[in-house]
């Protein structure tokens, strides 16, 4: 178990735990069109992490995206990705670990699959991590990876794995988190700096 402290964070508290991440913010979904963070994202840290949990959509079987912005007001940085899961459907019907080449971008603007077909029934939602390092670099590439387990609307156990890069050499300064069709419902994400 973690062991959380207070600590000065700018003009607002934060927490570290002994792993030393800091957590910047927490935004908490109900029938949210997008989750955003666009505040905090700066050279301060080299790695940010968000968490997210438990998260709820309004539709059956969409996909849960992430996407990133590079200096505009919108979130469409050209980004390249590999997606590929494991699965398991609840009545053993069926199981499987696939690549799919229908989940990857090719120097896209669009979102990227944190976990796809995530199925809306009471019992079903998402849940996991992301990893961006150094997004304020104007040098290099902006690399990212995940890692999610999820519910599918087939009632099959979905992990899922998601890496990639922004091809943009601009700062990343915000992150947007949703579905590719209707509201998250509920769920909440936490992004953290890592030194």
């Amino acid at each position: 178990m973690a062991t959380y402290s207070s600590i000065a964070y700018g003009n607002i508290g934060a927490l570290t735990n002994a792993s030393g991440e800091v957590l910047l913010s927490s935004q908490t979904a109900s029938s949210s069109a997008t989750i955003d963070f666009t505040s905090s994202i700066t050279s301060t840290y080299k790695i940010y992490k968000f968490r997210f949990i438990n998260i709820h959509g309004e539709e059956d079987r969409k996909n849960f995206l992430i996407n990133f912005r590079d200096g505009s007001s919108n979130f469409d940085a050209t980004k390249t990705t590999a997606f590929f899961q494991a699965s398991h459907k609840e009545d053993d019907s069926e199981a499987q670990m696939s690549y799919n080449t229908s989940g990857d971008l090719a120097q896209s603007t669009a979102g990227a699959n944190l976990d796809r077909f995530v199925g809306n029934d009471a019992d079903q939602h998402i849940s996991g991590e992301l990893l961006l390092y150094d997004p304020s670099s104007t040098t290099f590439v902006k690399h990212f990876m995940a890692r999610s387990v999820g519910i599918e609307g087939n009632n099959a156990a979905q992990d899922a794995f998601l890496s990639g890069y922004c091809n943009v050499t601009a700062a990343i300064d915000g992150v947007q988190f949703t579905f590719s069709s209707g509201d998250i419902d509920s769920g909440t994400i936490n992004m953290y700096g890592i030194k």
